[in-house]
């Protein structure tokens, strides 16, 4: 029987770039149709002027990132002492590999390998690690186990979407990232993955190119997209693949990738500053496994508060529910300028 780890990780882009800063709130305080009042400091919450400082956030920004950097350390120092056979890791296309021709709800990527170059899509953007444009890695897939996967999911009524190659781009910069990141100290990083994208941006996925709105010219409803699956939904796959990878042959991690409400998407903050009253109660919950609460939460709560990524924890809580597993180790790492809080958290056997 199959033995599994459960892992909680973010894959922010922002961490990535040397220095690292609030890109995203700059875009949104130029944005034209933000109103004049939320322009300055003097506008927003306390906390939040405490972190741009005098400095527009700068010092901020990499006390944010030394502070994610240490969780993520401690995430993987915990996936070596599990030394998995495989990862499978939830996270969100964000309009790379999907596009309008097709947005499956859940899909299981059965690759056998494949090459990604994380930078090639930041085109002159220094990295922390110095790595050149063209810089290419190779990440080991796990067929069978995807394979097996899918067809459990299958035969349990989840109408899950596979492929065995990729379609517009190798791989989004979820799985991307979550490789990088837990390869922070670039050791090494040799466990294959199985990477199940979810359609966390539902609704803005095409209509957005899965990134922000604009103040000036906010979309009509007719606009949008069809939904994303629901937190339930998500949370009941979830248990499911706990189940199933639980009567395989493997040691498995299963791995939500993500942060958690984001500023670009909360749009009750002018999408300056994410919901931390909403995260706070579901960390919560969390730490005290009350996973009941998370299959409670509507998909039109998740969507107010910006947290359409917490998706690919729903899916980790689920299956952490069939497990009966409660956390051995959880961080809230909050931010209002770095556009999300941040969640690291180890359910060990």
């Amino acid at each position: 029987m199959g033995e599994i780890l459960g892992l909680g990780i973010t894959h922010f882009p922002g961490m990535a770039p040397d220095p690292p800063g609030p890109r995203s709130l700059k875009r949104t305080l130029s944005d034209p149709g933000l109103p004049e009042r939320y322009r300055t400091p003097q506008g927003w919450p306390e906390q939040m002027r405490a972190e741009w400082s005098t400095d527009e956030g700068a010092a901020h920004a990499i006390q944010h990132r030394d502070t994610v950097v240490a969780g993520l350390r401690r995430a993987r120092q915990t996936l070596d002492a599990f030394k998995p056979d495989l990862m499978v890791v939830w996270g969100d296309d964000q309009y790379e590999n999907f596009r309008e021709d097709v947005v499956p709800a859940f899909t299981v990527l059965a690759y056998d390998e494949v090459e990604v170059h994380p930078w090639a899509h930041q085109i002159g953007a220094r990295n922390y690690w110095h790595e050149p444009e063209d810089v290419a890695f190779r990440l080991k897939g796990h067929k069978a186990a995807a394979k097996r996967l899918a067809t459990g999911l299958l035969g349990e009524d989840f109408d899950v979407a596979y492929a065995y190659r990729p379609l517009h781009q190798d791989l989004g910069h979820a799985f991307i990232n979550s490789v990088l990141y837990l390869d922070w100290d670039r050791r090494g990083f040799d466990y294959p993955m199985v990477a199940m994208p979810i359609n966390c941006y539902g609704r803005g996925v095409i209509a957005m190119r899965g990134y922000m709105a604009s103040l000036e010219h906010p979309l009509a409803e007719a606009d949008m997209d069809p939904p994303s699956p629901s937190p339930a939904r998500c949370y009941d796959l979830g248990a499911a693949c706990a189940r199933i990878l639980a009567a395989s042959p493997w040691r498995v991690a299963l791995v939500a990738s993500s942060s958690w409400s984001h500023a670009f998407l909360t749009a009750k903050h002018y999408y300056l500053y994410p919901d931390t009253d909403a995260d706070r109660q579901l960390y919560a919950a969390l730490e005290s496994a009350d996973y009941a609460a998370w299959r409670r939460r509507s998909l039109s709560q998740v969507e107010d508060s910006g947290q359409q990524e917490l998706l690919n924890w729903f899916c980790l809580m689920g299956a952490m529910a069939e497990l009966n597993r409660k956390p051995t180790y959880s961080e809230f790492i909050p931010s209002h300028i770095m556009n999300s809080n941040k969640v690291i958290a180890t359910f060990e056997p």
